[in-house]
């Protein structure tokens, strides 16, 4: 039986390598921790439907590589994303230093609109913190981006990072500041009632022309 949802929205999980991007992803979809996990080639895909708002959304999630060599090849999917994981590794002060350039890169390519919820990861290593929850915080009000400090081996705050971005897209199209139609956007209708819904007044119009003539 085929998924019915009210909308689908392209997410990125990117950040440096090593940060447990694809442990996240992981996490999110299976709801356990992925052991021996290896650096990602290129990307990986998974998807999941969510519950957000009283709203049906599939999330079709893109988990780009963090290596340098394969950022060629991962900028080429940032194109049209609705939503973004921008993720560092807590106990490690060189990813969160690198945030700024995936930030620049994620505005840029994708699109100046894309929400983007910042997420600390590897909670769970606290004895080992390099970056403090304080100073990360104030990166993110800072860049005007969401914040979580999350664990992909324990699942602390894993599902409310990608919600909590998925709430915030459907306020903005609720609000209109994000329009499902335009190209590019990184949004589409799963409900074809929704979309007719939607539908610019000047169709009905139109269609009384036709009957008048």
């Amino acid at each position: 039986m085929s998924e019915t949802y009210d909308f689908l929205f392209k997410f990125l999980v990117i950040g440096s390598a090593g940060t447990g991007k694809s442990c996240l992803l992981h996490q999110f979809i299976e709801n356990k921790f992925k052991q021996d996990s290896n650096h990602t080639i290129g990307v990986e895909f998974g998807s999941r439907v969510v519950n957000v708002g009283g709203k049906t959304v599939k999330l079709q999630i893109w988990d780009t590589a963090g290596q340098e060599r394969f950022r060629s090849v991962t900028r080429s999917y940032y194109r049209g994303a609705a939503g973004a994981l921008l993720v560092y590794d807590i106990t490690s002060r060189e990813t969160y230093n690198a945030l700024s350039n995936w930030l620049t890169d994620a505005r840029t390519l994708a699109s100046p609109n894309i929400v983007i919820i910042l997420c600390g990861n590897k909670k769970d290593l606290d004895a080992d913190r390099e970056v403090t929850f304080l100073e990360a915080s104030r990166f993110a009000q800072e860049n005007e981006l969401m914040f979580l400090e999350t664990s992909a081996l324990t699942g602390e705050n894993v599902e409310e990072g990608f919600l909590k971005c998925a709430r915030t897209i459907l306020n903005k199209i609720d609000s209109g500041e994000l329009d499902p139609e335009r190209m590019g956007s990184g949004i589409q209708y799963g409900d074809a009632s929704l979309r007719q819904l939607r539908q610019p007044r000047g169709t009905t119009t139109q269609n009384k022309q036709q009957c008048n003539c």
